[in-house]
Parts: C-alpha cells; structure tokens; sequence
C-alpha cells in the first residue's frame, strides 16, 4: 500500500505490453503501486497504437475479432497478474481488473458467463472483473461474488448505485462464505469537466463537485459495513492546466480506500502530492455544495444520470473502434 498507515492503495489505470514488462515493475519495486484497472478505451489505445501487440494479432489470423481481442487482452492481465502476485500473497492488494464486454450491459446472464469463462481463462487467484453498475450489473455481481470471483463494480456516479453495489456483494457473501475482495468504482473527474463551465457562470466554487459526490459515497460505502468492500476513486486525472495534475488523489486520499489514476498523475502525486487524509468530510459541507447547485438551477441527478449514460456509452464505442480495427 502507497500509505500503509491508513490503508490507502494507489493503482495504475493503464495496462500496454511494453509498460508492463518496464515502467510498471519499477513503480512496484519501488512501493508506489499495489494494483491495476483497464477499460475497454484503456485497450483500445494499447492494441490499436502500440507496436507490441502486431505480432500476436497476426498469429490469430482467423480468429473472430472478439476473440482476437480476447486473447491479446487476456495475455496482458495474465503478465499483470504475475508480476502483481507477489503483493496479493502478501495481502496487499495485488489485483488487476478486466472489464467484461460493455455491450453485455443490460444481459446479466450474459455478463455472469462471460464473467466466469474470463475468470477461469485468466486463471489467477488476483483477477478483478469489472461490472458496469446497471440493474443488469447488480445481480451479475451477486452472481460473480457468490462463486467467489472478485468484482469491480464500474461507472458509478450515484448513491443509489454504490448502494445497490453494495448490497449485491452482500448477499453474494452469503452464498460464497468465503473472503471476496470487492470495490466500488467512483468516477470522479467527469463531474467537474461536465458542470464547472455552468458552475463559473452561476458563481459557484468549481472543481469540487466530484470531490463531494466521491466524499459523500465514500461515507455510505464505509458505513455498510460490507466485508472485504472498498471505495475505489477513478477518473481521477485531470484536463488542461488549471488543476495541479494530483489534484483528485490529493482530495480524495481516504482511509481504507484506493485511487486508481493515470501514469502522468501518479508521478505527480509521487513528486509533490500531499499525503494528508482529506476523507471523510462533513455533511454539512456536502450539503452546502450541493444546495449551492440546486439553487443555481442545475438538477445535479439530471448530471448523473447522463454521465452513466455517457460512460457506457464511450465504453462500448471504444470497444467497437477495437473490434472494426481487428477485422480481417
């Protein structure tokens, strides 16, 4: 754990062949990371940019694109995996995260099988699948939870999914009795990028909205109880010059919880982030934000609903852009 005293992980929001075999070892040895997420846009970037997948894509000629895909995807959390085993053996996290087929969204059958068949061809004991947080989502979550499989439950913006999050590994606990590690994955920096423009004009505070919304889950999250379950703060880089690039590590350090950010901004926070605990923070402050919002006009729920919408949305468009490109 970057910082053991609180039980604050740091991971890596990134996976490419080259910076697995490099820079990610390094950052390992050297204490600052414990973990890893992707995304189907995380691939995206690596397969169709990256010299070091041509060779195994051509060996798969044939194949279907999703199940080229497939196999390149499942090699790079397999060597992921590996180099991260050590720390789960450990205990201290280890884990990297595949996110299921963004299309399967509202199939929770579809979502539950694809889930088990990538957990069984990953085949390691810190694999992390990665469950939008739809309706569909929640009962493949009970599903995956139930047989023992770890789940990172993504694209959450609310509450009410973090909730329903929650609930799901609960009563998937109940079946598996066993230690299933989860995390709930708050999507922080979006918000921002969405409102502060309308914020500025209404003169409201900016860059805060995020950093409440994340506050405020993180606080429920916690008080459930729910064995095993973390607050795991995503979308935590930032856009242009106007925020220091650690900014959303820096305001949203957390007992018991993990960031998971880009490259850049874990070296910024390394360089020069400040490690003082920020969470939890006041209702009353929350509240005060947020009625601020209200009274500007904006329906903040509104906000919400089209980020999820928009999330899932640029997932699956980021996974069509692989498959067409992987079309023979």
């Amino acid at each position: 754990m970057y910082i053991p005293e609180i039980k604050f992980s740091l991971w890596a929001d990134f996976i490419e062949r080259d910076f697995l075999e490099n820079e990610f070892k390094d950052l390992i040895d050297k204490g600052i990371v414990n973990g890893a997420t992707s995304n189907p846009a995380i691939f995206k970037n690596a397969i169709l940019s990256s010299l070091a997948y041509k060779e195994q894509i051509a060996s798969l000629s044939g194949k279907t694109p999703k199940e080229i895909y497939e196999a390149v995807a499942i090699f790079d959390i397999q060597k992921a995996a590996d180099i991260l085993l050590p720390l789960h053996v450990k205990g201290d996290d280890g884990y990297v995260s595949i996110e299921v087929d963004p299309y399967l969204c509202d199939d929770a059958a579809g979502t539950i099988a694809e889930g088990k068949r990538l957990y069984a061809q990953i085949n390691r004991p810190n694999v992390m699948i990665k469950v939008p947080a739809t309706p569909a989502g929640y009962e493949a979550m009970e599903a995956l939870v139930a047989e023992g499989i770890a789940v990172n439950a993504t694209l959450i913006f609310s509450k009410k999914q973090a909730i329903f999050c929650a609930k799901a590994f609960e009563r998937g606990l109940l079946t598996c009795k066993q230690k299933v590690d989860t995390v709930i994955s708050v999507f922080v920096s979006r918000i921002d990028r969405a409102l502060d423009a309308k914020l500025e004009e209404k003169g409201v505070p900016t860059a805060l909205t995020g950093i409440y919304n994340a506050a405020d889950i993180y606080s429920v999250v916690n008080a459930m109880k729910v064995e095993n379950c973390r607050t795991l703060f995503a979308s935590t880089g930032v856009k242009g010059d106007d925020l220091r690039a650690s900014y959303y590590i820096d305001e949203l350090l957390a007992p018991y919880s993990i960031n998971t950010a880009p490259i850049d901004t874990v070296h910024s926070f390394v360089q020069g982030g400040d490690v003082r605990a920020k969470l939890p923070l006041s209702i009353e402050v929350i509240r005060a934000h947020f009625s601020l919002i209200s009274e500007a006009g904006i329906d903040f729920n509104a906000v919400i609903e089209k980020q999820i919408a928009d999330g899932l949305e640029a997932f699956k468009e980021a996974f069509s852009e692989i498959l067409t490109a992987l079309e023979v």
